[in-house]
């Protein structure tokens, strides 16, 4: 394991581009297949990318705020001592392994947006404190994304009343698919390998330390001067930022209380815009800390809006529909599930957004497993675990991430692939146990 590993990572470092590089080759790719494959003409598809490119700004915007929130609140004198509390019962390198991927396994499955952040900044924090290779322990940090919990989005929509695919197959409620006995045990299985597969990576020779003059909010603060105008004062006073943050929380309270609460990368962002707000002790430090949050944010601002253009060329040149009805026309009920997990991994790729692919993909495939009687608890569970597994080697969801942690796509990568591998195994072996056991 040592040694293939070791492989895959040097060949990540030599030829894996960088996230944005790698976001046009995928461009030019899907380009030529709707030239090649779907017969469109070099114009339309320019018109197709153009379409689509503006389609993800909302998304965006919610996770530039999502990372700029979460990492301003992580630079609070209160996070930072619980996070050094945290940290502190890790001495070992294999120690902080552990510990990272389960706090991070367990925050993606609570939640996949405060997962991100919370993986990449307890990461920060264990190579700050202990002697390990950072690469291998921001890669562990997103190893456990691919998780499916209750904030998954497919299987809630399709256990709500009144869904756009209820005449096709009908209201399933999330005891058959989320909390369902198999994905349950499937869930635990794969928390288990990527501890174990972690375990086993043994540090480089020559590790690559947290830089010191990278640690954000560890800075000398700026001496006062002599004269404080107005202004100034206000800068540093402590109710500008009181008051904001108590204005969030009472509407965060008055939700609970009154409208039932949900969670989603709204309600994440108010949350961490918060708390950012009461524990900073002026706008000066939330502002001071914000300028470092940005900088982090500019792969997400620079490239969703990238893979919103591919999704444009994806859809309207009916590339996914034709994959789609190829893995359609070879299954059987009771392989359907497992093909379905394979083209919505493979889909992904090019469409990482699990909403836009359900909204394009899901009805072909939910409505061929009604036509097949195939199971659609399985099958939906079988499309929501494909969506979440190629983001292992997909950057688009590992940019909040890496931009907390200051490392590059190709630093993590080499590790990820044999994830993704070792993985898929466990999740095609579950579909194939449930088709031989029933």
């Amino acid at each position: 394991m040592e040694a293939i590993t070791n492989f895959s990572v040097r060949v990540v470092q030599r030829y894996l581009p960088s996230a944005f590089v790698l976001a046009v080759i995928l461009t030019a790719i899907v380009f030529v297949l709707g030239v090649a494959v779907g017969g469109e003409s070099p114009m339309n598809m320019a018109d197709y990318w153009g379409d689509g490119f503006s389609s993800l700004f909302k998304f965006g915007m919610q996770m530039t705020l999502v990372l700029l929130t979460g990492y301003v609140l992580a630079l609070t004198p209160v996070v930072q001592s619980l996070l050094t509390g945290l940290t502190r019962r890790a001495n070992t390198p294999k120690q902080a392994l552990v510990l990272t991927i389960v706090v991070s396994f367990v925050c993606y499955y609570l939640n996949w947006g405060f997962g991100m952040v919370a993986g990449a900044i307890l990461a920060r924090e264990m190579g700050r404190r202990v002697a390990i290779h950072f690469p291998l322990i921001v890669a562990a940090a997103y190893g456990g994304e691919l998780v499916r919990g209750p904030s998954s989005s497919i299987p809630l929509v399709i256990a709500t009343p009144d869904h756009f695919m209820e005449d096709a197959i009908g209201i399933v409620p999330v005891t058959e698919t989320l909390y369902s006995v198999w994905n349950i045990a499937l869930t635990v299985g794969l928390l288990c390998l990527l501890v174990i597969f972690f375990m086993l990576q043994k540090q480089p020779e020559k590790i690559i330390r947290l830089e010191a003059d990278s640690e954000e909010g560890r800075d000398a603060p700026a001496p006062e001067k002599a004269y404080q105008s107005p202004s100034d004062r206000i800068e540093k006073s402590r109710w500008p930022t009181l008051f904001l943050g108590l204005l969030a929380a009472g509407y965060l309270l008055n939700k609970v209380i009154f409208q039932g609460f949900s969670i989603d990368l709204n309600t994440i962002i108010l949350i961490f815009l918060a708390l950012g707000l009461l524990l900073h002790q002026s706008p000066a430090a939330y502002l001071g800390a914000a300028e470092k949050a940005v900088n982090a944010a500019r792969g997400i601002i620079v490239q969703f809006p990238l893979y919103a253009g591919i999704a444009g060329m994806m859809t309207s040149a009916g590339l996914v529909t034709q994959f789609s009805e190829a893995i359609i026309s070879v299954a059987t009920p009771e392989t359907f599930p497992l093909l379905t997990f394979l083209s919505a991994g493979a889909v992904n790729f090019f469409i990482p957004s699990g909403g836009g692919q359900w909204a394009i993909q899901g009805p072909i495939m939910m409505e061929a497993a009604a036509a097949l009687g195939a199971d659609p608890a399985q099958t939906i569970m079988a499309f929501t675990w494909g969506d979440g597994w190629t983001n292992q080697i997909q950057p688009f969801w590992a940019l909040p991430l890496l931009g907390v942690a200051g490392r590059s796509a190709r630093d993590i990568m080499g590790y990820l692939v044999i994830w993704l591998i070792i993985s898929g195994a466990a999740i095609v072996s579950t579909f194939v146990a449930l088709v031989v056991f029933g």
